[in-house]
């Protein structure tokens, strides 16, 4: 499965450059959606920590891992739950004014970027789960040579973050900061 930094990256990346490409108003789509929207990436593998959990009880990670997070009705409940707060007027949140809603919509956006690349670079997600234990997925990472199977997943992160820090001290000027 991609790690840690990919989960967080690319939903940052990809919400970066829509906040970049779409958003006449800066303003109106503030960087901590962004942020927001990377730890999100995240919430899948939180099973896990439920995993370790349930371990003492005789569960194996195959039962818990990819199962109850890893389906297209987590996002879901998230989108809905951000349509059923645009219907009302958006108080805002904080100092950076956040809407609810669109946070709602960040979370949904970085929890389906997280399943799109466990089903696309390795493995399988079931993605009707518990309903259906269909599988689907690419499992592009069994398509290289088999040596590489195991490293190219630390690679990725790796290329990604400093790739990422490097964007950051480009356009944000971030050593500025240090």
């Amino acid at each position: 499965m991609p790690q840690a930094v990919t989960h967080f990256l690319i939903p940052v990346i990809l919400l970066e450059l829509f906040r970049e490409l779409f958003i006449m108003k800066k303003k109106s789509f503030p960087v901590h959606y962004i942020f927001i929207g990377g730890l999100a990436g995240l919430i899948p593998d939180l099973d896990i920590a439920v995993y370790y959990f349930l371990s003492f009880f005789g569960f194996t990670i195959k039962e818990v891992h990819r199962t109850f997070s890893h389906n297209l009705f987590v996002p879901l409940i998230f989108v809905l739950l951000g349509l059923f707060f645009s219907k009302f007027k958006n108080k805002e949140l904080g100092e950076h004014h956040l809407k609810l809603s669109k946070i709602f919509f960040v979370i949904a956006f970085g929890i389906f970027i997280h399943l799109l690349l466990d089903a696309t670079i390795s493995g399988m997600i079931m993605p009707f789960y518990p309903f259906s234990t269909l599988t689907i997925g690419l499992n592009l990472v069994n398509l290289l040579p088999h040596p590489w199977q195991s490293t190219i997943l630390p690679t990725l992160d790796a290329i990604m973050l400093i790739l990422w820090m490097i964007y950051l001290e480009v356009k944000h000027k971030i050593s500025q900061f240090i």
